[in-house]
């Protein structure tokens, strides 16, 4: 099976502590590699600068990725990370990424910042049988030190089969807090809501609220952890038609990502890890009917 992911890639500067890496990174390579590592052929639909020097990194991986090359810079990030909490700066934007038709089986929309216009969003619904939106990069600004900050922004919701959100989007993509703003999505047209909390982790399907909640642990490095998630539910929706199984195999991604303890794409666990933790997650799974 094929995936089309529509994102572009990023330089990432991580800080974590006294120390700094410099990594690839945005949705395109986080959720390119975790789809790889589900055996999904990948396309992407992205755009990087002369200076992205880390395409072997996806070719290795037999990720596709045509017409990519811009004259602009890639797009570049300043992550502070600590625990759970980070603070992102914008350093660089590439160019937006133009609609291209795909013959993926879904396609997932998950832009960081302002690469992707609605237009294509739009014509994106139209052609795909299934789009899983992360609606982060419609929703980022920046301020005068160039800190990003979420601001309210409408999005036409209509055919989207899945969105993954935490609490801050929810707000801004509704107005409305919590599971008022869960329950908004919901009335726009989305078929499933992926609402994560740090360790407490949602799905509402249908008139059902699903929970799990991620381990207690010692977190190093949380960058392309919701990437991971994100793509880990997307493929197993994907392949196996089970939300539930969907659900379950995106928190043991997440799971196993946190407790490699890795930098950046290191991170991205095999499907051999995810499972176990999966397995769990299906039966410790809670419900309740709203």
């Amino acid at each position: 099976m094929k995936i089309g992911i529509f994102s572009h890639c990023t330089i990432d500067q991580i800080k974590i502590g006294a120390d700094s890496y410099e990594r690839p990174g945005g949705p395109a390579c986080y959720c390119g590699i975790a789809a790889r590592k589900l055996g999904f052929d990948v396309e992407l639909f992205t755009k990087f600068g002369p200076d992205f020097t880390f395409t072997n990194e996806l070719l290795k991986n037999k990720i596709k990725f045509d017409d990519a090359l811009s004259n602009q810079p890639t797009t570049k990030f300043t992550l502070e990370i600590k625990d759970a909490e980070r603070n992102l700066w914008l350093e660089s934007v590439c160019e937006k990424i133009p609609y291209s038709d795909s013959d993926a089986d879904g396609v997932l929309v998950s832009p960081v910042f302002d690469e992707i216009s609605k237009e294509v969003l739009d014509k994106i619904k139209k052609n795909s049988d299934m789009t899983f939106l992360d609606p982060q990069g419609f929703l980022r600004r920046t301020d005068s030190q160039k800190k990003i900050f979420l601001d309210r922004t409408e999005i036409d919701l209509s055919k989207i089969t899945a969105i993954k959100s935490d609490p801050n989007e929810v707000q801004s993509l509704t107005g409305l807090a919590g599971m008022a703003g869960v329950l908004d999505l919901q009335k726009r047209g989305v078929e499933h809501i992926l609402y994560t909390n740090k360790r407490d982790v949602s799905l509402l399907s249908k008139n059902r609220l699903y929970s799990i909640q991620l381990p207690n642990m010692d977190i190093n490095d949380t960058s392309g952890v919701g990437d991971i998630f994100t793509a880990a539910f997307c493929c197993t929706l994907l392949k196996e038609r089970d939300v539930l199984w969907a659900f379950s195999f995106a928190g043991g991604a997440a799971q196993a990502a946190l407790e490699s303890k890795q930098i950046g794409l290191d991170k991205v666990p095999t499907k051999g890890e995810v499972q176990t933790n999966a397995a769990y997650y299906y039966n410790m799974m809670k419900f309740t009917d709203v």
